[in-house]
């Protein structure tokens, strides 16, 4: 767990790069993305401990749900095709994924993945939306996906070993931020 905060903390600062500003559209660039948005953030960490919740089998459909949709709603996204309503549908995320982990739903049911593969193509669109102009989009999108897996993996790990009641109340957190985001 250690290792872990320690690898995310090193991965946070956007200003322990010499030169900001070069390479915009790189992996470094990709992987910071979902990182530096709260709202992302939260969504994936909730999704990834939703996936402990669902067990070790079925619960890995959600993450892998929510990626496969979000690549193709980033693929929709570069190319110029923005989801209606893009921002709003994250808050929303934030607050069904946040009260779905608040009230202790356990499982990986057509309902949830159905749910995951909705705000997985959200957020996706958002990245795409945001591809900056200069550099890879390919290179951006995989680190935004790597770090969104990484996320996942992390929101597990730490539902495997935080007590329920923990869980609960950072559901409840990552819900009230997405509400509070709304107004």
């Amino acid at each position: 767990m250690k290792k872990a905060l320690i690898t995310l903390a090193a991965l946070m600062p956007a200003a322990a790069f010499a030169h900001p500003g070069h390479g915009e559209a790189g992996l470094a660039a990709g992987l910071l993305h979902p990182m530096m948005g709260g709202d992302h953030l939260l969504a994936m960490l909730a999704v990834g401990m939703l996936a402990m919740a669902g067990g070790n089998r079925a619960g890995w459909r959600l993450p892998l749900t929510f990626v496969a949709a979000m690549v193709a709603g980033a693929i929709l996204g570069m190319a110029g095709m923005g989801l209606p309503a893009v921002e709003p549908v994250i808050l929303v995320s934030m607050v069904v994924l946040g009260g779905l982990l608040a009230a202790n739903v356990a499982g990986a049911g057509r309902g949830l993945l159905l749910l995951c593969a909705l705000f997985g193509l959200f957020h996706g669109n958002a990245h795409g939306l945001e591809t900056p102009a200069s550099g890879s989009a390919l290179i951006f999108m995989a680190g935004f996906v790597l770090a969104t897996g990484l996320l996942h993996a992390a929101g597990w790990l730490a539902a495997r070993h935080l007590h329920q009641t923990l869980l609960r109340v950072f559901g409840f957190a990552v819900a009230g931020v997405g509400l509070l985001a709304a107004i």
